[in-house]
């Protein structure tokens, strides 16, 4: 039997019939389309690599432990394949539409908690595999890293066959209590092991428990309630969906001349299209405060791909105040840097380790009547999510076709109407955006106003590269490092 870590089952406990917790993308191939078969028969001969595909979520009586992960015996992989089209001329708009519609449905929780839309009529004779998973079995690294699985990395890769798979029998409710407390047992044993080293050294020790202190302070702090906006509030089960993109070549050569990070200037274009959001909208953003969830991986090296959810997060102020891009980048730089140094990421990843700790039963029943009573007052504290995930920068295959873009989705929550996440594949920068369908259905504005914040950094990039080298022309000091 293997247990969720209180992180994962949150997003359980977090999902009702309005807020669907889980995470996808859209990935567009080129031409020609494969059978349906074809793609059923490539999902299913990489079924043995990923054995959370074959299982589904079920309770430990009374909450007496978190939920476990156990075969599904009626396990049918064609019940999570879905195959569709659109009608002429398939451009992006509609499947755009397309995509909100899918992601506006909840996973039944009866069964192995993800499906696959294999989706035909693209224009330019394109087609698309768009996977929709619970986050309760993955967060975006391991997203990525489960693609890598489906996929291939050569063009020619031919399809193996499957894997014989037994599914093992559930377990009586008296063994998952028993195997529950064992694993609470285990998880202390692992703290009581670090004791040791925390006493023999108790300079680091103090150290990083003022550190995570500090964190948790500025976390708390930063929670305050935000003035009224649009685009937060209360949300329905429909979603619209939006997607822009933009060189990575561009992004980094920004970040050459201006300095920063990628994530500064990705969140820098990110402010610059919320502030066109709310301009398009009559409001005004220099008055506006728009408050981010940023989520920041603590996974390690040896654990690039695990499933389940290995994150912390920031909170961070977007300076959606600032109408130069480039006065705007810098103060992200400045603002992040001084974030990073705050430990609230470190705060963040101690809590969940600790929540492991906690009695599912109350971890369960709180978050069910927090959720209950954003349904009457949605929060205020946190307007948005911005997620970042580094995806490969090389191609991937999916029978032989090239996988041409990989665009993502983010799920929404109460209070937060819009989401954002960027995700990088192949020299490429794909942002999609999700917002509620019935009060923010004009998604398209902040997409398209977060790559064209990428694209005005570019131009005052190449103007202070022709500064600096006289004599130069436009066209050279595009070339190489600004070439989109």
């Amino acid at each position: 039997m293997e247990r969720m870590d209180t992180l994962d089952a949150e997003f359980l406990h977090l999902e009702d019939g309005i807020a669907h917790m889980h995470i996808g993308a859209a990935c567009l191939f080129a031409d020609p389309p494969p059978s349906f078969d074809d793609i059923a028969g490539m999902i299913g001969a990489k079924l043995h690599l990923i054995p959370r595909y074959r299982q589904r979520v079920r309770p430990v009586p009374f909450e007496l432990g978190r939920p476990l992960w156990i075969d599904d015996p009626h396990f049918n992989l064609e019940y999570h394949l879905r195959h569709t089209a659109l009608p002429a001329p398939g451009d992006d708009a509609a499947f755009c539409r397309l995509i909100g519609r899918i992601m506006s449905q909840p996973l039944d929780r009866d069964r192995p908690l993800w499906e696959t839309w294999f989706v035909e009529g693209l224009e330019g004779g394109h087609w698309a595999l768009v996977p929709k998973i619970h986050h309760c079995m993955v967060d975006g690294i391991a997203g990525v890293a489960l693609l890598r699985v489906l996929l291939d990395l050569e063009a020619d890769t031919k399809v193996a066959v499957p894997e014989p798979w037994e599914p093992q029998p559930e377990p009586h409710g008296s063994a998952k209590v028993l195997d529950a407390w064992g694993g609470l047992a285990n998880d202390v044993i692992a703290i009581a092991r670090g004791l040791p080293r925390a006493i023999a050294h108790p300079a680091d020790t103090i150290r990083s428990a003022v550190g995570t202190t500090r964190g948790l302070a500025r976390f708390a702090g930063d929670l305050g309630t935000t003035p009224p906006l649009s685009i937060e509030g209360s949300i329905g089960p429909h979603r619209a969906w939006a997607q822009s993109s933009s060189s990575l070549d561009d992004v980094r050569a920004i970040r050459s001349v201006f300095a920063g990070t990628i994530n500064d200037v990705v969140l820098a274009a990110v402010s610059g299209g919320y502030r066109e959001l709310l301009l398009s909208r009559g409001e005004d953003p220099d008055r506006a405060l728009v408050r981010s969830l940023v989520p920041v991986s603590t996974r390690h090296d040896d654990d690039r791909g695990g499933p389940g959810n290995r994150a912390s997060a920031l909170l961070y102020d977007l300076p959606v105040q600032i109408a130069d891009p480039v006065q705007r980048l810098k103060v992200v730089h400045e603002q992040m840097t001084e974030l990073k140094a705050s430990h609230m990421a470190e705060a963040g990843e101690a809590v969940a380790s600790i929540g492991n700790l906690a009695p599912p039963m109350v971890v369960g029943q709180l978050s069910r009547m927090i959720v209950r009573a954003i349904h009457r007052l949605p929060q205020r504290s946190v307007n948005t999510v911005t997620t970042n995930v580094p995806g490969p920068q090389f191609p991937l295959y999916c029978l032989g076709r090239e996988m041409l873009e990989y665009r993502p989705f983010v799920p929404i929550s109460h209070g937060v109407r819009v989401s954002t996440a960027i995700l990088s594949y192949n020299g490429r920068l794909f942002f999609g955006i999700t917002g509620d369908y019935a009060t923010v259905p004009d998604v398209q504005v902040l997409a398209s106003g977060t790559s064209a914040g990428i694209e005005q950094l570019r131009e005052r990039a190449v103007t202070q590269l022709a500064k600096t080298r006289p004599g130069k022309s436009r066209s050279a000091t595009t070339s190489p490092e600004m070439r989109g």
